[in-house]
C-alpha cells in the first residue's frame, strides 16, 4: 500500500516546469523574491547575526551565500540555517491562507537556494523545487487542521522540515524512493515550541525554528540520497506526524488534489511586520483613521471581536521584547494607532518603552467570537472622545490570495527591505529573481553597503 510520503515524493520528483500553470509560477517567483528581501532585511538583527556567525564558524569553505550578511560563503546546511532564520527574523515572511502553520518563503527558499548554489543548478530548477516543496508543505500543514499550536507547538517549525526536504531533494535530483525515505528521516527533526510566547525572554528562538527546519531539510535530503531512510509512514502512520503533532489530523488531505489543485496559489504575503492575526485588524484601523481623520489622542475606547486563538495565544499585554510585541494583537493595534505600521522599523525597543502605546495596549478589549468568516478575521470598534463610534469588518487584508499585492507594490516592498544593498544592486537583484527560470544559477545576493 502506498503511503502519503511515497505519493508526495512521486509527485515532487515527477513534476516538470511545463506542467505548472503560469499563475502558479508567477506566485512562486513573487514569494521567492519576497523571502530573499525578508532575509536581507532580517540579517541586520542581532539574533540573525549570531546564527550567521555560527554558520561561518562551522561552515566556511562552501559555495553558498548568507543573504545580507557580509563574510565568507559557507556549506549548504549552514547557509540554510542562517538564511531561514533571517527570513523569519522579523515577522514579515509569507504564509498560507487559510492558515495551516506553514511559512513557504522561510521553509523553502533558503533550502533550495543553498542546494542550487552548492550544485550550480539553474533558476528553472529553483522555481520547480519551490513549487514542488510548496505543494507538499501546504498539504501537510492543511492535514493538521492547524491544531498543532493548540498543543503548544510552533507549527511552522514542525511542517517546515518536510517542505525544505522536498525543495532540496528536487534540486539534488533524488529519486522518488530516496525522497520518500528522506521525508521519513525529516520527521524526526520536526521541532518548535511556543514557550517563547509566554516567557519573560528568549523569543529569538522563534526565528531559529525555521533555520533548523531548512538545515534539517538539507541534511535529510542528502542522507536520503545516500540511502539513509526513515519510515515511509512518517506522516499518517502509528506515532507519525499527524498522530503525535496534531489533535485533529486528516490524512486524506495529505495527497488530495495533487497536480490538479495548486496549493501554491494560496500563498499570502504580509504588509506589516507582525503576526498574521494582527494584519486585518491593523489594516482596518489604519483605513478608519485615514477615512475619518482621527488620531490616537481622539480615541477613548477600542474593542476587537476575534478568533478564540487570538485570546489564548496572542493576547500579550506587556511584551518583554520586540518579538513578543509582534506576536501580540493588542500591542500591534496600539502601535498602529500611534505609529505607521507599514514601516517595519517602527517595531522597535522605543515602541516597547512608549508609555502611550503601553497604555493603549492595556485598554484594548478582546472578545472571542466564533461567527467570524476566518481565523484571521475580526470586527473592530473604535469610540472617540467626542462620542462618535465606528465599526469595521476586518475580514481580509491586502496580500491574501483574493486581494494580492500587485507587481509594482511587490517591487517597492522588495526595494524597501533591501535598502542595505543600495538601490542599483537591489533593483538588479529583483529583476533577476523576477525572471528566475531564465537565470543560469540562483542569483547571488550582493554584499550590503557599509553602514
Amino acid at each position: 500500500m502506498t503511503t502519503a510520503a511515497q505519493e508526495l515524493a512521486r509527485f515532487a520528483t515527477g513534476l516538470r516546469l511545463e506542467d505548472i500553470p503560469e499563475p502558479v509560477k508567477e506566485r512562486a517567483r513573487a514569494c521567492i523574491a519576497d523571502a530573499v528581501a525578508c532575509a536581507v532585511y532580517g540579517a541586520g538583527f542581532a539574533w540573525s547575526q549570531q546564527v550567521a556567525d555560527l554558520g561561518r564558524r562551522y561552515g566556511t569553505g562552501g559555495s553558498c551565500d548568507i543573504f545580507g550578511s557580509p563574510g565568507a560563503t559557507v556549506h549548504a546546511p549552514q547557509a540554510a540555517l542562517a538564511n531561514a532564520s533571517a527570513v523569519h527574523a522579523f515577522e514579515q515572511d509569507s504564509l498560507r491562507f487559510p492558515g495551516a502553520g506553514v511559512h513557504p518563503g522561510a521553509a523553502l527558499v533558503p533550502a533550495l537556494a543553498a542546494a542550487c548554489q552548492e550544485t550550480g543548478a539553474d533558476g528553472a530548477t529553483a522555481l520547480l523545487a519551490f513549487v514542488a516543496g510548496c505543494e507538499v508543505l501546504f498539504r501537510i500543514g492543511a492535514a493538521t487542521h492547524h491544531t498543532s499550536e493548540k498543543l503548544g507547538f510552533h507549527a511552522p517549525g514542525l511542517t517546515g522540515v518536510y517542505g525544505a526536504t522536498v525543495a532540496a531533494g528536487v534540486v539534488y535530483g533524488l529519486s522518488a524512493h530516496d525522497l520518500a525515505g528522506a521525508l521519513g528521516a525529516a520527521g524526526s527533526m520536526s521541532a518548535g515550541l511556543l514557550a517563547f510566547s509566554k516567557a519573560d525572554g528568549g523569543a529569538a528562538v522563534k526565528r531559529l525554528h525555521m533555520g533548523r527546519a531548512c538545515e534539517a531539510g538539507i541534511v535529510a535530503a542528502r542522507l536520503g540520497q545516500s540511502g539513509f531512510h526513515g519510515p515511509s509512514t512518517i506522516l499518517e502512520g502509528r506515532f507519525g506526524f499527524l498522530e503525535v503533532y496534531a489533535r485533529e489530523g486528516d490524512a486524506a488531505l495529505l495527497t488530495q488534489g495533487l497536480g490538479a489543485q495548486w496549493e501554491t496559489l494560496r500563498i499570502c504575503m504580509k504588509r506589516y511586520a507582525c503576526h498574521v492575526t494582527a494584519q486585518a485588524p491593523v489594516q482596518a484601523l489604519r483605513a478608519l483613521m485615514a477615512q475619518e481623520g482621527f488620531s490616537a489622542a481622539d480615541v477613548r475606547e477600542m474593542a476587537l471581536d476575534c478568533a478564540p486563538k487570538v485570546c489564548s495565544h496572542h493576547d500579550i499585554r506587556a511584551p518583554k521584547d520586540v518579538m513578543q510585541a509582534q506576536y501580540s494583537v493588542p500591542f500591534c493595534l496600539a502601535l498602529a494607532l500611534h505609529r505607521d505600521p507599514s514601516d517595519p522599523r517602527v517595531f522597535d525597543d522605543a515602541a516597547l518603552a512608549d508609555p502611550a502605546i503601553a497604555q493603549t495596549c492595556q485598554a484594548i478589549v478582546l472578545r472571542p467570537a466564533t461567527d467570524l468568516p476566518t481565523a484571521w478575521s475580526a470586527r473592530l470598534e473604535v469610540t472617540l472622545r467626542d462620542g462618535r463610534r465606528f465599526a469595521r469588518e476586518a475580514g481580509a487584508f491586502r496580500g491574501m490570495p483574493q486581494d494580492p499585492i500587485g507587481p509594482e507594490d511587490e517591487r517597492a516592498r522588495f526595494l524597501s527591505l533591501c535598502q542595505s544593498l543600495g538601490r542599483p544592486a537591489a533593483d538588479a537583484l529583483h529583476q533577476r529573481l523576477s525572471a528566475l527560470e531564465s537565470q543560469p544559477a540562483f542569483p547571488r545576493v550582493p554584499t550590503p553597503l557599509a553602514s
